[in-house]
C-alpha cells in the first residue's frame, strides 16, 4: 500500500512552539526528513523506531535546486514504498520553505499528503525581540519577502521597488534569512528612498535561548551586526515597529 506525507512545519525553534496536529502526525511518523533549522529535541517525539533523514544545508549535495530536487524524490519513494513520512521543516512549510514545490512533486506522483502549518519565524522571532509586526500606532501593512534574490537580477520575481516603496511609506518589512545580502539590501532600500533613521532589529536563531537582537537604522545596522557578529539564520525587521525592541524586550 502506498503511504502518505506529511508536510509539517515545526515552528521557530521553541518546541513549545509546536502545534498540537504536528505533535499527532510526528509522533505515527515511519520516516522523518528534516532540515537544519528543526530544533533537534523535536526529534525525541517521533517513534524510536523511524527513520531519520537529515537533508539540510551543510548535507551531501552542494546544490539547493539539486538538494531539492533529491528532497522531492526521497518523499515519493519513501512514500510509494509504504511509509508514512513527516517532511519537518522550520518554520511553516508554505512561507518560503519550499512546501509548495514538494506538494507538486507528490500530487504528480499520485501520493498522498497533508499540510499541517506551523509557526512563521516571520512572525514569532520578532515577537520573542518585543517586535509586534503590527501595530495600530505605527503601521498598517506588513510584507514578508525572501532577502536571498538579488534586488539586481534581470527578471527577479521580488519587486524590490515597489518594497522600498512600501518601507517608504511606514509599512512592516519582514526578510527572511536576512543577513547574508544585508548590506546590499539596506543599500538598495536607501537608494529607493527608505530614510537612514529608519529602525531596523535582526533577530538571530529566534525563540531559542541562544537568542540574539540587534536594534540599528537603515544608515548603521551594517556596522552594528558586524560589530555583533550576528550570523545566520536571522530575521531582519524594516520599520517604525522596529524600534519597540528596545521598549518591549521580554524573552
Amino acid at each position: 500500500m502506498t503511504g502518505k506525507v506529511w508536510l509539517v512545519g515545526a515552528g521557530p525553534g521553541d518546541p513549545g512552539l509546536m502545534t498540537v496536529r504536528a505533535v499527532q502526525v510526528l509522533r505515527r511518523a515511519q520516516v522523518v526528513v528534516y532540515d537544519y533549522l528543526v530544533e533537534p529535541a523535536l526529534l525525541e517525539l517521533a517513534p524510536p523506531t523511524a527513520r531519520r533523514v537529515y537533508m539540510g544545508k551543510s548535507g551531501a549535495h552542494t546544490g539547493a535546486a539539486d538538494r531539492q530536487a533529491n528532497i522531492e524524490q526521497l518523499l515519493v519513494d519513501e512514500a510509494l514504498a509504504g511509509h508514512d513520512v513527516v517532511r519537518l521543516k522550520g518554520g511553516d512549510p508554505f512561507v518560503f520553505g519550499r512546501g509548495g514545490e514538494e506538494a507538486q512533486a507528490l500530487r504528480a506522483a499520485g501520493v498522498a499528503y497533508e499540510v499541517v502549518p506551523g509557526v512563521s519565524s516571520a512572525i514569532a522571532a520578532p515577537a520573542y525581540a518585543g517586535i509586534p509586526v503590527t501595530h495600530r500606532d505605527h503601521n498598517t501593512a506588513l510584507a514578508v519577502v525572501t532577502g536571498h534574490e538579488d534586488p539586481h537580477k534581470a527578471g527577479g520575481r521580488t519587486n524590490w521597488p515597489a518594497l522600498a516603496s512600501f518601507a517608504a511609506a511606514g509599512g512592516t518589512l519582514v526578510i527572511l534569512m536576512g543577513v547574508k545580502n544585508l548590506e546590499r539590501n539596506m543599500n538598495f532600500l536607501a537608494a529607493e528612498g527608505v530614510s537612514a533613521r529608519t529602525p531596523v532589529a535582526l533577530v538571530q536563531w529566534g525563540t531559542r535561548p541562544d537568542q540574539r537582537v540587534v536594534v540599528a537604522t537603515v544608515g548603521d545596522v551594517v556596522a552594528r551586526v558586524e560589530e555583533a557578529r550576528l550570523g545566520p539564520p536571522s530575521v531582519c525587521v524594516v520599520g517604525p515597529v522596529a524600534g519597540l525592541a528596545s521598549t518591549l524586550a521580554w524573552f
